[in-house]
């Protein structure tokens, strides 16, 4: 994008003395450091990175990158996998110097500044014995998850991320101030509810938390060879298991841990993961089936919520290319289809081949949302990790391959923030065409020009003329 006014020595020292954070241009000593992502598949050289404290700072490089025409990218605290958080040549807005969490334990809220982690809010919450959804890493950001929906180990219980937002703040592409809630702008909180970063830039988050004395989780590892009678028990005892209970089946490289027998470290192995927001006895009572059957190794305990989220980390510096399918349902040729696919996995990598069961009150929840996805009881999520870029096409091949072998169950609803760039239509499935409608007139209210469009884009309704 050509500016049509050259971004000059004079704009830029105008506005390092203008924001309380941090400006990096291209030669300062930071630079490099504060354009690298989570994804090392995704290189791009900004003009401007405004590492922002403030709701002002933020205005302030908005308003610069519009004066100039540079194009915005928003960056939350995670891992924005589609790269969507870099802008070549444009203006990087960094939230993660705002990752503020106060919590109101009588209200039992809390506020959480827009780049903040889901370490930031657990730790938080951890002390008063509250919690809300959160992603099933502690690295993920809560912006980003919260307004893609939100889906994690608790949903069952208590409803996606979104369903427990209670306010949000945002500064608009006029580079004005918005606080919405169901009776402030409730349109436009309406479509905060898995909208995405398409409105503004949400510099805070108030979250309703929930009771949470006790967390339980249990990681039993089998060898491959018996993947699908763990997958199917898995799947039987989470049809009829209450709604404290998650997890997932995840086939992945075992890892060199004190608990992995040494002869299946570096080889294919399936873990099969129950959560459970209650105590051990109770968790052992509801998968009882699923460790009845022989496995190679096994982790059972009690564990602090904010120490379960750290499990699953993705580290950062690894490449990425991830998708998701949501089924209708996962029968017995489903769960074959499901574990075949495994069989061609990338190993050793750090790829997991996931399937995650939904239901609770993820189903239950507000219909009227636009995440058609919440109402597919499974969910299968490719989730291709690794190191060398020789291997970029074979993992993109494999992860494409499980989308394909599951596409006899597949409903064409899906999570967005399970994936990346995979064209408009995809986009489109993610909030059903009737809801896109919604959001694009919502879209051509506050962003009309469609300055926030590196995210999965939801087009103002004027351009749909």
């Amino acid at each position: 994008m050509t500016p049509r006014t050259p971004l000059t020595d004079a704009a830029l020292t105008g506005l390092r003395a203008d924001v309380a954070g941090e400006v990096h241009t291209p030669g300062d000593p930071g630079y490099d450091e504060a354009r690298t992502v989570f994804n090392a598949m995704i290189d791009r050289r900004p003009a401007v990175v405004a590492q922002c404290a403030t709701e002002a700072d933020v205005a302030r490089a908005l308003r610069l990158a519009r004066d100039h025409e540079l194009e915005v990218a928003v960056r939350g605290g995670g891992h924005s996998v589609a790269g969507m958080a870099l802008s070549e040549g444009g203006v990087v807005i960094d939230l993660r110097r705002m990752h503020t969490v106060r919590v109101d334990q009588d209200a039992r809220s809390a506020r959480v500044g827009g780049g903040a982690t889901m370490s930031d809010l657990d730790r938080a919450t951890q002390p008063y014995a509250l919690a809300t959804t959160g992603g099933r890493v502690s690295t993920t950001g809560v912006g980003g998850f919260t307004l893609g929906g939100g889906s994690g180990w608790l949903e069952r219980k208590w409803g996606l991320a979104c369903d427990n937002l209670l306010a949000a703040d945002l500064v608009t592409a006029d580079g004005g101030t918005v606080h919405t809630s169901a009776e402030e702008h409730p349109e436009l909180f309406w479509a905060l509810h898995g909208g995405g970063g398409n409105f503004g830039v949400a510099t805070s988050l108030t979250l309703r938390l929930h009771e949470l004395p006790t967390m339980s989780m249990a990681l039993l590892l089998f060898r491959p060879e018996n993947g699908p009678e763990a997958v199917r028990t898995y799947r039987d005892v989470m049809e009829s298991a209450p709604d404290e209970t998650g997890g997932g089946c995840i086939y992945l490289t075992g890892p060199p841990e004190e608990w992995v027998p040494e002869p299946m470290v570096g080889k294919l192995a399936l873990g099969v993961l129950f959560t459970f927001a209650g105590t051990l006895a109770e968790l052992r009572d509801v998968m009882a089936p699923v460790l009845a059957l022989e496995h190679e190794a096994e982790v059972i305990d009690e564990i602090p919520y904010a120490d379960l989220q750290c499990l699953l980390d993705d580290p950062p510096g690894m490449r990425n290319y991830w998708s998701a399918e949501y089924l209708n349902g996962f029968p017995d040729e489903a769960a074959a289809a499901y574990c075949a696919a495994a069989a061609t996995m990338p190993v050793p990598t750090g790829t997991q081949h996931v399937l995650f069961p939904m239901g609770g009150a993820v189903a239950s929840g507000a219909s009227d949302y636009p995440l058609p996805w919440r109402s597919s009881p499974w969910a299968v999520h490719p989730f291709g990790v690794w190191e060398d870029a020789a291997d970029d096409e074979r993992v993109k091949e494999w992860v494409r391959g499980v989308r394909s072998a599951a596409m006899p169950w597949a409903s064409g609803d899906v999570y967005l923030n399970f994936i990346g760039r995979e064209g408009q239509e995809r986009v489109v499935s993610g909030f059903g065409e009737q809801a896109y409608e919604r959001l694009s007139r919502v879209k051509a209210r506050y962003d009309p020009d469609n300055v926030f469009h590196l995210n999965h884009n939801i087009r103002p309704a004027v351009a749909l003329v």
